[in-house]
């Protein structure tokens, strides 16, 4: 009982401390009326979607919980409501503040990179502290309440959810409106990113909070959630409690390690911004293996060093990833600059070299885990631990400093969004290339969350995947079998499908987005002028419909799929489905979220003077690349290691019945 408190009072800190930070950024000032105008359209745009969203998936969430209801009972509908609860709230609290923040960020601008810096850092801290803080109290007073790992499960099943949905969804919907006004805008009129006479503008503002704030901090409480329900299942299945809420404790310690790691996020005399987010991360990462050290000797658990050696393990497979993404998706790095290099030939050879450069980075990334699972799997089997936990452990370990990985995360679309608001508020080069140099660093923490999140997803559901064998009974998936090669084969099909289908949207959306630009600078006279104001409600409003509407079958195929396989083919090749989708999304997200991130920055570096700087032929083949991308690492990429989560968690909710009624026992 005295770690589950020590969990949830850090969980209630965690809360406490965000609300603090969301204090302090709304004393800073912004004394720019055009600035604070542009500012409160995005807060409109960003409110109305969420508002929609959540009323469609409101509706599907009773619907589920109800089936959850029928077929397991109401403690699990229960949880799953609260887990969709408190996904969405964590999501709406940090799009709230960094709605806000963002003007605040360009007015603090005007002084120096080093007032601006920690506007837009703390801004995101709102959002990171908000994820550890809501999940943790969430799944601790389950926990107490219920004393049973399974209805914990229920709460991850809802989180993963409104996670695959808003992830998605925000992906179509920024992804509509950034292609739309980068190829109309940047490409046929030549305006600058965030020029306020682009209709789509204020649509592609509000689509950096909806897809990047919203949608990421939702993908990431769902792997956090994740990632220490499957080691509360395996400790439920496999030892005493204590190995059940051990996770809780390691979660409440990295929320600690965190709020120190905070105060070392500092640009210093450098007035480096990637720096400064890179040291806090560091810094984070040292006191939390540090701490886990510490309490895992002094609690008295037995066999200390089989739970150490994988937590680090995987903390530092979850390093070795970002720092991967970083590689390759900085835009002072070789990877970035020869890809803008090879722009003067025109968009095939940079489309090229970015898509290479993206399957490279999966080499790093995927090495990491792999020997993280093997280090996690025979350090904790050496020490008398079984290794399906070891591996279930590195995941939490991973995890365990999200609070720090997400405040970088979302520090990105409230820079990108200060840079928009500079610009509409007629501030200086000077104010507007600091929000340039802030939102460059902003592109580049993206990235490492997104490979950080991959990552952890991919320990996640190896964790997952030794719990639904757990709850199934299967001890070995035998290739030999037709069914397990179907299921396999099924399984690895799923994610390339799942990101088709949301990249498919991306286009159909953003065609009509495209259509309705020229539309209104063809009829709307004195637009391009800048003599009268677009109309930006109607390109809200098209990135709103598309999103919610393409956002059904994608949907229906996570939920679905896993437990169609299940009932037709039976618990063997629905193990083998898990295992093909594993290995298959994995790859997929890592490549898809590195190269969009290489083409991002390439066309950035490319606006800073380099090839002929803006308006140069070079600089209209970044754009073009950058387009590629765009879908890549915002809306197909980071969906993917959230779709199979989801399928996972499918999986293990409803194992119990697919064993009991499985049609054929491949």
């Amino acid at each position: 009982m005295v770690w589950e408190l020590t969990a949830l009072v850090a969980g209630a800190i965690s809360i406490v401390a965000a609300l603090f930070l969301h204090k302090w950024v709304m004393s800073q000032a912004n004394e720019n009326q055009r600035m604070a105008e542009f500012s409160v359209a995005i807060q409109s745009g960003a409110a109305a979607y969420l508002k929609r969203l959540f009323q469609a998936l409101g509706g599907l969430a009773c619907v589920v919980a109800i089936v959850i209801f029928v077929a397991l009972g109401w403690q699990d509908a229960v949880a799953y409501l609260l887990g969709a609860g408190c996904s969405a709230l964590a999501a709406y609290t940090g799009m709230y503040v960094a709605t806000r923040a963002n003007a605040r960020v360009a007015w603090a601008a005007r002084t120096s990179l080093a007032k601006a810096f920690p506007v837009g850092f703390f801004a995101g801290g709102v959002m990171g502290l908000s994820v550890v803080g809501l999940a943790l109290v969430g799944m601790t007073i389950l926990y107490m309440i219920f004393r049973d790992a399974s209805v914990v499960l229920g709460f991850s099943f809802g989180a993963s959810s409104l996670a695959l949905l808003a992830k998605a969804g925000g992906g179509i919907y920024t992804k509509t409106a950034d292609i739309g006004a980068d190829l109309v805008g940047k490409v046929e009129f030549n305006l600058d990113e965030d020029d306020p006479r682009n209709p789509a503008v204020i649509a592609d503002n509000v689509g950096d909070n909806v897809g990047d704030i919203a949608g990421v901090g939702a993908d990431i409480f769902d792997s956090y959630v994740a990632s220490v329900v499957a080691v509360m299942l395996l400790g439920a299945a496999l030892y005493t409690e204590q190995f059940v809420v051990f996770p809780l404790l390691l979660g409440g310690i990295g929320i600690v390690s965190s709020l120190i790691g905070m105060l070392f996020v500092r640009p210093g005399e450098s007035n480096d911004p990637n720096k400064a987010l890179n040291t806090g991360t560091i810094a984070t990462t040292v006191i939390f293996a540090v701490l886990a050290t510490i309490t895992t000797f002094l609690i008295g658990i037995s066999n200390p060093w089989g739970l150490i050696v994988p937590t680090i393990a995987g903390l530092l497979a979850g390093i070795v990833i970002g720092f991967t993404s970083d590689h390759f998706t900085d835009i002072d790095n070789y990877a970035v600059q020869s890809t803008a290099d090879s722009a003067v030939t025109g968009p095939a050879i940079l489309i090229l070299r970015g898509f290479s450069y993206g399957l490279v980075s999966a080499v790093p990334s995927i090495i990491g885990i792999v020997v993280a699972m093997l280090v996690a799997w025979f350090s904790a089997e050496h020490f008398g631990i079984a290794g399906t936990y070891g591996v279930s452990i590195a995941a939490v370990g991973m995890l365990s400093i999200t609070g720090m990985i997400v405040s970088a995360d979302a520090y990105g679309p409230i820079v990108d969004n200060a840079k928009g608001c500079a610009e509409a508020g007629g501030e200086s080069e000077e104010t507007i290339r600091i929000c340039d140099r802030l939102d460059a660093a902003g592109n580049t923490a993206k990235a490492i969350t997104k490979g950080f999140a991959i990552g952890a997803a991919a320990l996640t559901v190896l964790a997952l995947f030794a719990a639904y064998s757990e709850t199934v009974g299967i001890t070995r998936i035998d290739l030999r079998t037709p069914g397990v090669v179907a299921g396999v084969l099924l399984g690895s099909i799923m994610p390339p499908l799942f990101a088709a289908l949301t990249i498919l949207s991306v286009g159909k959306n953003a065609f009509i987005m495209v259509e309705e630009i020229r539309r209104q600078f063809r009829e709307i006279p004195g637009l391009i002028e800048g003599k009268v104001k677009p109309d930006s409600d109607r390109c809200v409003d098209i990135a709103t419909k598309g999103a919610l509407k393409e956002l059904l079958i994608p949907g229906i195929l996570s939920f679905a799929a896993p437990v169609a396989v299940g009932i037709i083919l039976g618990p063997h090749a629905l193990g083998g489905f898990l295992a093909g989708s594993i290995i298959s999304g994995i790859i997929f997200a890592l490549f898809m979220a590195n190269s969009g991130g290489l083409w991002d920055n390439a066309k950035k570096f490319i606006e800073d003077g380099a090839h002929g700087g803006k308006g140069s032929e070079a600089h209209k083949a970044a754009v073009v690349g950058d387009t590629v991308g765009d879908p890549f690492k915002d809306t197909a990429g980071p969906s993917l290691n959230t779709l199979i989560t989801v399928m996972c968690l499918s999986a293990s909710l409803f194992g119990p019945i697919i064993a009991k009624f499985a049609l054929f026992g491949f």
